[in-house]
């Protein structure tokens, strides 16, 4: 081990004596943050992502490139017979090489970690996730350098051995990718899909160390190193004595061994969550649901073993999540996975389930062929049965999962009533919520103007929903409201001071009568829309010319928590469409959940909502946080209250634009009918969070600080490292001159 390390030692100094070096590690720098703020910049999005979805295609240049000269240049110049004269041997060679090697990778990836902690300043980014992508980022180093050392080892030629290096880590990115996969059987496309570093590496790029992934990179980056070994002994050892052909055969046995750990390690279970929510572990709700079961609920995964290879991830994920549900089940939850490809009866059982085949597009030989598969799942538990017809994403589905057994669990379920009349709107304005609610809840509607006062009570319905009503409600009406809320009654009030009608460039103020009632809970409504000016959505100003054009847009704005709460439970950002303001006058019963930045304002009539007409010009003093939502906290025997100053967030295009809104508008039901369990889980939030700066200077510093002086300090350091080598050289042959 002692060789090795001084190998190593010896290897990794090398490179800082040299230009060349610092130059590899400049420009790798300067085009994968350039392209990545490109991208952090134009999304808002406070993540490494866009850094690391570029790191394969920069390391299969930079890796071979510097990995090129490592045995190669020994053996051209005849170094390598002086090197293995000495009492080291080959492995130590080899081992001390790829060491120093994989030392002088790292060295460059660390070069990105200020713009790592510069974003975990300016936003809530998961610390997890990057810790994840930067191991994930070694391990992959890892792979590709023992790559770049087996090139180089086949041959003298620095040149042949990068090109060599380069070809082959392309060719494991290459297979899998969709434009190879596409065309070959299901059983090669998946094959190399499990092959390829691809979908490895971005495994673990999502925050979670999978011990499938683990074994792939090490298993591979040690088969590469051993038949560089085999490269370099095999000059040495007897053909006629056997020693070469042994060794032949155990570096074939070990690749027999690899190939075969990879292709059908699938079921090798065993993984690390790194991200701060834990996304990818069942949550203690989904355990307490599991634990609390008094029957065996049914897991049926209608699964065609000839699927698009592109959701090959997706499956791998679903079956590690259903086994999850049987090991927290403790017996009470049965799986059972269907092939309808393979049996006519699995195919009439998928049918009778709901679950129908969907159809998709294969390429065979030269034309394009037409396919039926089956990815779908049931719930069955008694006589009763939920059904997931096509999983297409698995960022929600162990909250589907739970609310189905739930809710098939559940001998009654709370009422929910949506109040109408007076322009409210209905649950049919929020469909996508509808369809969240609905295996938990019973929906019902209730008319403020037509259906009688007296039925509005606890004991008609758990919680009412007000969403948005345009005109000023009546007496009656208004003390409904007041009776039911005093008698134990929970609401979630989604209130606007205006109204914005569809293909009208304007917004006109309404008034709903319900002053009073917020005030004697703490809340008034403001009047005026919201805005502002430092964290807003983006919106299309159309085509001007032949480009697209995208403008921000201050009346949408992306709002923050306010204060630590269950409802925002793992949320930090939603995303606002003309909204109004609440002030809180009573700070000591009035909780606030959301508001903006300290740039915001609000803007009085008449307003001019158009995108490219806006003339928002507000003087210093005139910005301030804006509260949006706030929680009336109850006096004694009186309900739960929540109100939010708008009622668009739920809508189904801003639930589209940011799937947090449709989390907090479930989480707000849920809490309201204190049934906490599915919060923590529908929490679970993999989107990352917006980057947002206090100034200009902070934006500023992040992106040039990074971009520019990150790179300009290599530079710095080689100009003194060479300068100072070039100086000891001249010290000593002084020395000898004289």
């Amino acid at each position: 081990m002692r060789e090795i390390w001084t190998i190593a030692r010896r290897e990794f100094r090398s490179y800082f004596d040299h230009p060349t070096a610092y130059i590899l590690v400049v420009a790798f720098l300067v085009l994968g943050l350039f392209l990545a703020f490109r991208s952090l910049f134009a999304t808002g999005a406070a993540t490494m992502r866009f850094f690391f979805s570029l790191l394969p295609w920069l390391f299969i240049v930079f890796v071979p490139a510097i990995t090129m000269r490592s045995l190669a240049e020994e053996r051209r110049t005849g170094t390598y017979e002086w090197l293995i004269a000495q009492p080291l041997g080959e492995a130590s060679l080899i081992g001390g090489k790829f060491l120093g090697n994989w030392l002088f990778a790292l060295v460059a990836l660390a070069g990105s970690i200020p713009t790592a902690l510069g974003i975990l300043l300016a936003s809530d980014a998961d610390l997890g996730v990057m810790i994840a992508q930067y191991a994930g980022a070694a391990l992959l180093a890892l792979q590709l350098v023992a790559l770049g050392i087996l090139a180089s080892s086949l041959t003298k030629n620095q040149i042949t051995a990068f090109i060599l290096a380069a070809a082959l880590s392309f060719g494991l990115i290459l297979i899998g990718l969709d434009i190879t996969l596409i065309g070959l059987p299901p059983a090669l496309a998946a094959g190399l899909a499990r092959l390829s570093l691809i979908s490895h590496f971005e495994n673990i790029a999502r925050g979670v160390l999978d011990l499938r992934d683990l074994l792939y990179f090490i298993s591979t980056a040690a088969l590469f190193l051993g038949l560089a070994y085999l490269s370099l002994a095999g000059e040495r050892l007897s053909r006629t004595q056997g020693a070469l052909a042994r060794l032949r055969t155990g570096v074939a046995v070990a690749a027999v061994g690899v190939l075969v750990l990879n292709l059908l390690g699938s079921h090798i279970r065993g993984r690390l969550d790194l991200t701060s929510g834990q996304l990818f572990t069942l949550s203690d709700g989904t355990r307490q649901v599991l634990q609390g079961l008094d029957d065996v609920v049914t897991i049926k995964l209608v699964v065609s073993s000839e699927l698009p290879p592109e959701v090959s991830l997706t499956l791998r994920d679903v079956r590690d999540l259903l086994a999850d549900y049987r090991s927290a089940g403790d017996g009470k939850v049965r799986l059972i996975e269907l092939n309808p490809d393979r049996d006519e009866g699995a195919a009439r059982e998928a049918s009778a389930l709901g679950i129908e085949s969907i159809q998709f597009n294969v390429l065979r030989g030269d034309e394009v062929q037409l396919k039926r598969g089956w990815f779908g799942l049931a719930v069955e538990y008694t006589a009763e049965r939920e059904v997931i017809p096509m999983i297409s994403r698995t960022d929600d589905l162990e909250y589907r999962l739970t609310s189905m057994i739930a809710g098939l669990t559940t001998e009654s379920k709370p009422r929910l009533a949506f109040l109408t009349g007076y322009g409210a709107q209905s649950v049919f304005s929020y469909p996508t919520l509808q369809r969240v609610l609905e295996d938990g809840y019973s929906i019902e509607s209730f008319n403020l103007e037509r259906d009688t006062a007296f039925t509005l009570t606890p004991e008609a319905f758990d919680l009412v929903v007000l969403a948005a009503p345009t005109r000023e409600l009546a007496d009656n009406a208004i003390e409904a409201l007041e009776g039911y809320l005093d008698s134990g009654g929970a609401g979630l009030f989604l209130l606007e001071s205006h109204q914005v009608s569809p293909g009208m460039p304007f917004a006109s103020p309404v008034a709903t009568g319900l002053d009073s009632l917020l005030e004697a809970r703490g809340l008034r409504l403001r009047s005026g829309l919201v805005y502002d000016l430092r964290s807003n959505e983006r919106v299309s100003l159309g085509q001007r010319g032949i480009f697209p054009v995208i403008s921000p847009y201050p009346y949408w704005p992306i709002v923050r928590p306010a204060s630590e709460h269950m409802t925002t439970r793992g949320l930090d950002a939603l995303s606002l469409g003309w909204a109004s303001a609440l002030e809180i006058l009573d700070t000591t019963r009035v909780r606030p959940l959301w508001q903006t930045t300290s740039a915001a304002g609000l803007d009085e009539e008449p307003i001019t909502i158009q995108p490219d007409a806006l003339a928002l010009d507000p003087e210093p003093e005139e910005l301030q946080t804006q509260v949006v939502a706030a929680i009336a906290e109850p006096e004694e025997g009186a309900g739960r209250l929540v109100v939010v100053a708008d009622a668009d967030f739920a809508r189904d295009d801003f639930v589209q634009g940011n799937p947090r809104n449709l989390v907090f508008a479930a989480n707000l039901i849920d809490w309201l009918a204190q049934d906490e369990t599915l919060i923590a889980i529908r929490s679970k939030n993999r989107t990352p969070p917006p980057l947002t700066f206090e100034s200009e200077v902070g934006e500023a510093f992040l992106r040039w600080g990074n971009l520019i002086g990150v790179p300009l300090i290599f530079i710095l350091i080689g100009m003194l490292r060479v300068a100072h080598r070039r100086r000891l050289g001249q010290r000593r042959w002084e020395e000898v001159a004289i």
